[in-house]
């Protein structure tokens, strides 16, 4: 029904306008109570096996939205609504940005991938932690706040950038990541060199255990799909060293190889997610859950379409898993389907539990 529904009606929309349609629709069945409790019952089944705990975080389960569709935290109980098991919001700056002119989403239907030259539009961790703080939740769910540098902001100055937005956020952040591997931020991913990474990590977890002072907020890294091999691994030991609680591979590719979709879309500036990045993403979560082990929670996401995508993510180390393009293509059922094939998957596996299957396959190699 949904695939009718988006190539008679999304396919031909501007994907950002769409994006914005369907936003507010979600907003809106989220505001009526007999609505949202019909969706969530129909869309958000919750299956006992799947718990999983991470970074001492209870969760109905590993599979969760990943920043960049809910930028400014309008839409946590919308999307807790339609099944996500936690909400990544951002990515917010610190100060408010209307990102890079518009045409900047592009569809890439043949690939099941997305373009995106976005450019960290958002309103900016001042008003972002002011609609956190007055938030009534519907759903109970758990929210990470995903961070960045503000585009005006020189590289010299971005650690203080981010402090300031970890000072407003992190009361209000159930976890904190800090991304520095988006492409659409000019310099952005130089701060990925672990000589700029290293004092910018202790600085924002500093700041974050200064303002919330009760307890522990887990601080995590968000890194480029197109590292080298040797750079996947040095920061990997960078976050031993410094004691983070997780790290997030990966972010959107600036690759093109392969493609099928038109060249005058190929030929987009942007980061590209979706199908295409999956190999990678996969071989990236798999080295550093063999540099890491079990002393970091990994985060996988890039081209997680399905249940098996998901299921092959924590075999490779993955306790948490997330998406976000596929949910253009596969519409609000998204997320139903990847639960019930994710419970099937592991009521046949040899695992008792989701945590004992987690980074089996890369045990058996070592």
């Amino acid at each position: 029904m949904y695939k009718i529904f988006f190539n008679l009606v999304f396919r031909r929309m501007d994907p950002e306008k769409a994006h914005h349609l369907a936003f507010r629709w979600i907003r809106l069945a989220v505001r009526i109570p007999v609505l949202r409790t019909f969706v969530a019952a129909a869309l958000a089944p919750r299956y006992r096996e799947l718990r999983t705990e991470a970074f001492g975080l209870r969760m109905h389960g590993p599979f969760g939205l990943a920043a960049g569709f809910d930028k400014n935290a309008v839409a946590v109980d919308g999307m807790a609504m339609l099944g996500f098991d936690h909400i990544e919001i951002g990515t917010v700056t610190g100060e408010a940005q209307p990102g890079n002119p518009r045409k900047r989403l592009f569809r890439l239907v043949p690939d099941r991938a997305l373009i995106n030259r976005m450019g960290f539009n958002n309103e900016g961790s001042l008003a972002v932690a002011a609609r956190l703080a007055s938030r009534e939740p519907v759903f109970k769910t758990v929210v990470g706040v995903n961070i960045g540098k503000t585009k005006v902001v020189p590289e010299a100055e971005a650690v203080g950038d981010y402090v300031k937005s970890a000072e407003r956020l992190a009361p209000f952040a159930d976890y904190l990541v800090v991304n520095v591997s988006s492409p659409n931020t000019p310099g952005l991913r130089n701060l990925q060199a672990v000589d700029h990474l290293r004092p910018l990590l202790a600085a924002v977890r500093e700041a974050a255990d200064r303002i919330v002072a009760h307890r522990r907020v887990p601080l995590l890294v968000k890194i480029a799909p197109d590292l080298a091999d040797e750079d996947v691994d040095a920061v990997a030991d960078l976050a031993v060293e410094l004691g983070l609680d997780g790290i997030i591979a990966t972010n959107t590719t600036i690759e093109r190889e392969g493609l099928k979709s038109e060249a005058s879309l190929v030929k987009e500036t942007g980061g590209l997610s979706g199908a295409p990045l999956k190999e990678r993403s996969l071989e990236v979560l798999r080295r550093l859950y063999a540099r890491v082990g079990d002393r970091i929670t990994l985060v996988g996401v890039g081209g997680v379409e399905n249940a098996e995508d998901v299921w092959q993510r924590i075999l490779a180390g993955a306790t948490l898993v997330q998406g976000y393009s596929a949910f253009v293509y596969e519409g609000p059922f998204w997320s139903r389907a990847i639960h019930k094939g994710l419970a099937a998957r592991l009521r046949t596996s040899p695992y008792a539990t989701l945590a004992d299957a987690v980074g089996a396959d890369v045990r058996k190699t070592a």
